[in-house]
């Protein structure tokens, strides 16, 4: 491996992730992460094929809160870009989206028609509900960064199998 990236991980962030050169192939890594994981130790599990893998916790170690690492092997012309990014199952990511979209429509509609009472003369009360969704949608940011606390010792699992798979300090 030669070159790491700066955008080393910082595992408190929101979908952490690294960037690495290395000069072999997509198929000689490819390989060496699948002998890892094939190891009676491995403390994950998954697949590496064809550029792209994931890589997951145990099912009997999973909670709610559990990380993958998603991969990315890219063949340039110094060697191969590994990229990792770090995530929750997507499941969450999905539950999340759902929620934030949600909420997104919710203050689009209200304020659509408080300003349309508005400019009607008519009470613009509804506008005050604007401040009650933007507190949930920000209690909905705390509960996502406090659920990727609780998955940080599996996120550091993951990692540490990464650099020992791979030979390499990420």
């Amino acid at each position: 491996m030669d070159k790491q990236s700066e955008d080393t991980p910082k595992f408190y962030r929101i979908r952490p992730r690294f960037k690495v050169e290395s000069k072999l192939s997509v198929d000689e890594l490819s390989e060496k992460i699948n002998s890892a994981l094939r190891s009676e130790v491995a403390p994950c599990f998954g697949k590496v094929k064809h550029g792209y893998g994931t890589l997951k916790i145990p099912q009997a170690q999973q909670h709610y809160w559990s990380p993958q690492l998603s991969l990315t092997l890219e063949e340039t012309e110094h060697g191969t870009e590994i990229r990792g990014l770090y995530g929750p199952r997507p499941s969450v990511w999905t539950m999340f989206v759902f929620f934030y979209s949600f909420l997104g429509f919710a203050i689009l509609i209200i304020s659509v028609i408080g300003m349309s009472n508005i400019s009607l003369d008519k009470s613009g009360k509804i506008l005050l509900v604007i401040p009650i969704l933007v507190l949930v949608f920000l209690s909905l940011y705390l509960v996502s960064y406090s659920g990727q606390k609780l998955g940080y010792k599996q996120i550091e699992t993951l990692h540490e199998f990464i650099e020992t798979s791979l030979g390499v300090k990420i």
